[in-house]
């Protein structure tokens, strides 16, 4: 069955961030993710991802000010400023902490805004080629309207487009089965369909976003088919736990799957 990655921004919340890699490891996960490490120094990441002896398989890029409600910054006019100085920040952290891939979040926009797209389009050109040069992908991800409302990459047909339109082999798609259920269904053949140019999966339970197989999908036939499919990346756990995380952590077992 496909490796599986506890999302730290969501799981073991129960801890202070710094000490999740070592709750992680020790529930039997060797790989992270997580949204944003900027508030923590580089060193101190690493130095909790390296005692914990986990991989820190994906984070994303600084998404301009969280709390003002931004939620990136590639379609933002009078912002290429921003967004380059956020590659640069994420570049930083990537390098030191030998993450492989780096989401880079849209940003609030329509879809339809012509200029808006070029601005994403120019943007990941750009991190694309700053990324390339260290090895590291660089990942698209849409977004569902319930839970990012106005968010400009709503469509999974939308990003499929334009990873084909830019043709770099480092910018792939990022394919949350969550959102894809809630944007489009068609899950299992979407999958295959969209096989070639996925970089990375994530996973939670449609649809209230918490522990896999508590929802309307079966979550275990979706990961059997992943595997079959020869998907051989990480998935992320990126669900909210209904209660305790450890406790919630019986989805495992339950639908026979060992983390590794």
């Amino acid at each position: 069955m496909p490796r599986l990655a506890a999302n730290l921004s969501m799981l073991f919340t129960e801890l202070p961030f710094l000490d999740r890699f070592a709750a992680a490891a020790a529930a039997g996960f060797t790989g992270v993710e997580f949204l944003f490490p900027y508030d923590h120094p580089v060193e101190a990441v690493k130095a909790c991802a390296e005692a914990a002896g986990v991989d820190i398989v994906l984070f994303n890029m600084p998404p301009g000010n969280w709390g003002e409600g931004e939620r990136g910054l590639a379609v933002l006019p009078g912002r290429a400023a921003d967004f380059r100085e956020g590659l640069s920040r994420a570049m930083h952290y990537a390098r030191h902490l030998d993450v492989p891939r780096l989401h880079m979040m849209a940003g609030l926009a329509s879809s339809n805004d012509a200029g808006a797209r070029q601005r994403y389009r120019d943007g990941l050109l750009a991190a694309s080629d700053i990324a390339g040069e260290a090895g590291i992908d660089v990942l698209i991800e849409p977004l569902n309207g319930r839970d990012m409302p106005g968010y400009f990459l709503d469509s999974f047909e939308m990003a499929a487009d334009i990873i084909a339109d830019l043709d770099r082999p480092n910018v792939r798609l990022q394919y949350d089965i969550y959102h894809r259920q809630i944007l489009h269904g068609d899950v299992l053949r979407s999958l295959e369909v969209l096989m070639p140019i996925i970089g990375h999966i994530q996973i939670a339970a449609v649809p209230d976003r918490s522990e896999p197989g508590t929802g309307e999908l079966d979550d275990a036939r979706i990961l059997r088919a992943i595997d079959q499919l020869g998907y051989r990346g990480w998935v992320g756990c990126e669900y909210r736990p209904l209660g305790d995380t450890m406790d919630g952590l019986s989805w495992r077992p339950a639908l026979q799957i060992a983390p590794r």
